[in-house]
């Protein structure tokens, strides 16, 4: 046999060698691909994430750790102290604290409610402090009858009670916007103005807004340009998907990428939390595409 034809003989050898060698590299690489959990998301760290508890109530709070670390981020809003040991466990951190407030419909805006309210606080705020969190909500409660100003005057009387406290102990208390269009029929404080009012006669950094971006499309609009007005009092945000409170994707109207981009702006370093209900069969991964087109 002649050089050359040894020389044909050896390459393809070793072509037919490597091709073999690559196809089992290459199934070897799939399968492994196969046993490994799906990837977090690669997040850009400009929005701090979070997601509300009550929106996955079939969730143990448990599983909402673990769903939340799989897809790549770790706070979760709206927990009170009996689940703070299980956040813990899984470094998980608390977002938004509740546990104080007498509900939705029962807030300052009443005196009658003050009482019991700042006993609450009273009592929680430390806790908060304790756990190493900073964030309580709380909430305006109904009008039942009142104008403005006279729940304002309320308000204002009932939260100064309770807000040395909070400031003493590093604590922010979120009044939370909420539409009495739709959800929360005669809730006081469901428009930014009346908020902002709220936050002036409180006089203290201790006492913001949560500004829940569902809730004002519906009562309010304006979203973006009223966040940049008035950034300042807005110390936490909701998402939500209208109409309906479901994904915040193209099957609703509001443009989430724009108004992050718009909240980022402001220079906001607090939380931002998903208050959606899913509609889509797998929760999780409905939770995953909204932290998606929010991290902007």
């Amino acid at each position: 046999m002649s050089d050359n034809q040894n020389r044909r003989k050896a390459i393809k050898n070793i072509l037919v060698g490597s091709a073999a060698l690559g196809s089992s590299s290459m199934l070897t690489s799939f399968k492994d691909r196969e046993d490994l959990p799906e990837a977090q998301l690669k997040l850009k760290g400009n929005i701090n994430h979070s997601v509300c508890a009550w929106c996955y109530g079939k969730m143990t709070i448990e599983e909402l750790c673990l769903g939340v670390k799989k897809i790549g981020f770790s706070a979760i809003d709206l927990v009170g102290p009996k689940d703070w040991p299980t956040l813990k466990q899984h470094g998980i951190f608390s977002s938004m604290c509740n546990g104080a407030e007498t509900g939705l419909n029962n807030g300052f805006a009443e005196k009658k409610f003050h009482e019991k309210l700042i006993q609450n606080y009273t009592e929680m705020i430390p806790l908060v402090a304790k756990a190493g969190y900073k964030n309580l909500i709380c909430f305006s409660g109904n009008r039942r009858g009142m104008d403005d100003e006279t729940g304002l005057v309320n308000s204002t009387e009932g939260l100064k009670k309770i807000i040395g406290l909070a400031e003493q102990y590093g604590v922010i208390l979120h009044m939370e916007l909420l539409n009495s269009k739709v959800n929360h029929k005669d809730y006081m404080c469901d428009k930014s103005n009346w908020g902002v009012e709220l936050c002036k006669r409180v006089g203290s950094e201790n006492f913001k807004l949560l500004y829940d971006i569902y809730h004002m499309q519906i009562d309010e609009g304006d979203v973006i340009a009223t966040i940049r007005a008035n950034h300042q009092y807005f110390g936490h945000y909701h998402t939500g998907g209208v109409p309906g409170r479901n994904e915040i994707d193209d099957t609703q109207e509001l443009y989430y990428p724009a108004i992050m981009k718009a909240i980022l702006a402001t220079g906001f370093k607090n939380y931002v939390a998903q208050e959606f209900i899913p509609a889509k069969e797998d929760k999780m991964q409905s939770l995953k595409e909204a932290i998606k087109i929010c991290d902007v």
